[in-house]
């Protein structure tokens, strides 16, 4: 197999002249701010003593290195060996915190004051509100309305870790339109200001910076794999949003004899606005530019970005990574999709069967698993468990138990206005 280069090349990957995935396409507006990024990503980031206070704080604050599963009940039912890496035991309850602490320490060290950043399933945000909180930083997080309503428990940890809370009440209110305003708030004031960009894409050089913050995930799993085996997994599986976590938990193997699955949003169907299957055979996706970056995108007929749905928030992007673009268009990543009932059935069966309980998104990669494992026996799979599914409590109660979860919220609201009633007397 011939070796693929992990970084890209003069802000690409693959040849820009031939269908190449990345860049910097952005206004000249934001040109000073990258520059100063770039300069800082190749002169701060791989010293010594960057290094060394990244590894010590992903030790001592994270609780790296979160551990790798075996999870022997499903290896069973399922006729395959299945193990999990779990990313969920991570501190704030996902691998985001890995990227989002690096380049909050990378802000601090350029001398940046505030912090800002986007979020969707709300995990990137409360990542980046810990992280500024651990390192003195202020703080601002900015997450479509929608989102926002669906993702209540992570915006009240976010605020109380000192973060604010902007909710857009642009476009589709969702992930696309969070990023779009991030963007626009850093372009006018750059000077003081540090743009915590939360998966591996944007323009040069966010996609090599997240997927080397991200790489531990995947350097630490293939460490992990001796205690269990000799020698690598058959699969990896992940799900796929924006492309931090499988590009992280993949970065490890790119050259190595195994399969890469990437799974997508299948949603509720094939119809344009029903799903965020962008790659997969059944995806449709086409190359264009949005938010400085190449790379596939679903897009309406005026190529504008088109409406997704997932009911997982961190999985209804419109676009991917450039570097999985690439990997995809040259067969070295396979994608996938689960849609949303495929990911509540894959929730529910890992709870029961290995008492851990999954985020939305990270059930979506175990839906793919369970597609995996209806047409192959006895290979060793690795699913990166992205994060834990606390988060998710007021979707996946409602989608499970509906009545039951109505008339506790309806007693809960009867509850807080006798204590209000209460506290006015």
């Amino acid at each position: 197999m011939k070796k693929i280069p992990l970084k890209s090349k003069n802000k690409f990957f693959g040849d820009p002249k031939n269908g190449g995935f990345g860049g910097q396409y952005v206004p000249e507006i934001l040109r000073p701010a990258l520059l100063e990024l770039e300069i800082a990503y190749q002169k701060i980031f791989p010293t010594k003593a960057y290094q060394d206070e990244f590894k010590a704080l992903c030790k001592h604050f994270i609780g790296r290195p979160t551990p790798l599963i075996h999870a022997k009940n499903a290896s069973k039912a399922l006729s395959n060996e299945i193990y999990l890496k779990f990313e969920g035991l991570a501190n704030t309850g996902a691998h985001k915190i890995n990227n989002a602490l690096g380049q909050v320490l990378l802000a601090k060290k350029m001398g940046k004051k505030r912090v800002i950043a986007e979020t969707g399933a709300g995990q990137h945000g409360l990542a980046v509100a810990s992280a500024c909180a651990k390192l003195g930083m202020e703080c601002e997080i900015y997450m479509g309305e929608i989102d926002a309503v669906r993702q209540k428990p992570n915006v009240f940890n976010m605020e109380l870790f000192g973060a604010k809370v902007i909710h857009v009440t642009s476009g589709s209110k969702t992930l696309k339109d969070a990023v779009n305003e991030t963007l626009r708030v850093w372009s006018n004031n750059s000077t003081d200001t540090f743009y915590v960009l939360g998966s591996a894409l944007g323009p040069y050089p966010y996609p090599d910076l997240v997927r080397e913050l991200q790489s531990v995930i995947g350097k630490e799993v293939k460490l992990q794999c001796k205690d269990y085996f000799q020698g690598l997994p058959d699969y990896l599986v992940a799900c796929v949003g924006g492309g931090s976590n499988s590009m992280g938990f993949f970065s490890s193997f790119i050259n190595e004899a195994v399969c890469l699955i990437g799974v997508e949003a299948g949603g509720i169907g094939k119809e344009s606005g029903q799903n965020a299957a962008r790659m997969d055979q059944s995806g449709t996706g086409r190359v264009g530019i949005a938010q400085g970056y190449k790379s596939i995108f679903l897009q309406n007929d005026e190529g504008q970005l088109a409406s997704t749905h997932s009911i997982s928030a961190g999985l209804d992007y419109a676009g991917i990574g450039p570097q999985l673009a690439y990997l995809g268009s040259i067969k070295r990543v396979e994608f996938i999709n689960a849609t949303d009932e495929e990911a509540l059935r894959a929730l529910q069966f890992f709870a029961k069967n290995e008492g851990i309980i999954p985020a939305l998104e990270s059930s979506h990669a175990l839906a793919g698993a369970i597609k995996i494992s209806q047409k192959l026996k006895n290979k060793k799979i690795i699913i990166n468990v992205s994060g834990r599914g606390d988060k998710d409590i007021f979707i996946t109660a409602k989608a499970l138990h509906s009545d039951s979860w109505a008339k506790f919220l309806q007693e809960e609201i009867k509850r807080l206005e006798i204590e209000s009633a209460k506290g006015k007397k």
